[in-house]
């Protein structure tokens, strides 16, 4: 087989028709690494105040610049719809759509379970994938397992870069020991402006001792950059909520007080602060006392660590679907497919 072969593209199935709820930072950035792929096509988008649908692909470049410069994809020449209604009435347009990235913000916490009932209350059929960070917010989707099945929706939970990839590689990781005696995650994000991730800012600002979801999500932009301005724009965040816990535990790889997470994000500087990593100590069946560490490459921005995983899973989620498999499964259970 020469090169020519392996990167023909011809044989491929139809392309997966998609969906992006949620245009900010993270939207956007998905947005983008869809529209080189074959395998899966942009048909929607959705944001606050709208949604933007044509069956045969979206342009990301126009969509984002329309998102700029009016403020919504609802504006878009000949497939935007302006409502404040966009989730719900994206999904009861009944446009035939394969798959969604809820490339939303998880406040309040409750926030992706109620899109995820939306889903189920529609009788819309198809995959669902998250970036999810809570283990509460996990731990509500968990509970909808029964739900999500019956509705012939397959689920993809946790499935970002923690949790998700560095999730993955604990479990993989972890194959090596008799027992896990701990998995710490440490992630170094930078970007170059915080107002083009506001939302995820607000979450990891909820993590920090004394805010809330609730205070988090309260907080206007003034307010965050009055934050910002006393911590020279760089957040420290340790011992967080974080769903790689339950996801590991559920996964049989140890119990949730051995996993720890925690990072530094600056809000103010794209180099990362530090090399987001995670390592894995346990016993050997020998008896050896061990450790692997997983490091990302400092060039892999926090966007490229998330939206690429987030669609592998979403790939291996139309793989269970396909089959007749619903319900919902985490990062650590099943394996990511590329999209090529």
């Amino acid at each position: 087989m020469n090169a020519e072969q392996v990167m023909d593209f011809s044989n491929f199935p139809q392309a997966k028709r998609i969906g992006v709820l949620g245009f900010g930072g993270l939207g956007q950035a998905a947005a983008k690494v869809l529209a080189p792929k074959k395998e899966m096509i942009l048909v929607t988008v959705a944001d606050k105040k709208g949604y933007a649908y044509s069956p045969e692909g979206l342009n990301a470049k126009e969509c984002i610049a329309t998102y700029h410069s009016q403020g919504s994809v609802g504006y878009l020449d000949i497939f935007g719809t302006l409502t404040n209604y966009s989730i719900q009435d994206l999904i009861e347009s009944g446009h035939p759509v394969d798959g969604y990235f809820l490339a939303l913000p998880n406040l309040p916490n409750d926030f992706i379970a109620s899109v995820a009932q939306q889903f189920i209350k529609s009788g819309w059929r198809g995959v669902l994938v998250d970036a999810i960070k809570r283990t509460s917010a996990v731990e509500q989707l968990l509970k909808m397992k029964e739900e999500l099945q019956a509705a012939g929706i397959t689920y993809m939970t946790g499935c970002g870069a923690t949790p998700g990839l560095l999730t993955a590689a604990a479990a993989l990781a972890a194959q090596s020991y008799s027992e896990i005696h701990q998995v710490e995650i440490t992630f170094g994000v930078g970007i170059a402006n915080w107002e083009a991730y506001r939302a995820t800012i607000r979450e990891d600002i909820a993590h920090m001792p004394g805010y809330s979801t609730e205070t988090a999500r309260a907080m206007t932009d003034a307010e965050v950059e009055a934050l910002l301005d006393r911590t020279n724009g760089v957040l420290t965040l340790e011992n967080m909520e974080h769903a790689d816990d339950v996801m590991l535990e559920l996964a049989g790889i140890c119990p949730r007080d051995r996993v720890t997470v925690g990072g530094v994000v600056d809000t103010r500087n794209p180099k990362k602060p530090l090399s987001t990593n995670v390592k894995i100590t346990g016993r050997t069946f020998e008896g050896k006392i061990s450790t692997h560490t997983f490091t990302l490459g400092d060039e892999t921005s926090m966007a490229a660590n998330v939206c690429g995983p987030a669609f592998g899973y979403l790939k291996a989620g139309i793989g269970l679907h396909q089959r007749g498999i619903y319900g919902i499964f985490t990062a650590a259970e099943i394996m990511p497919q590329f999209v090529r």
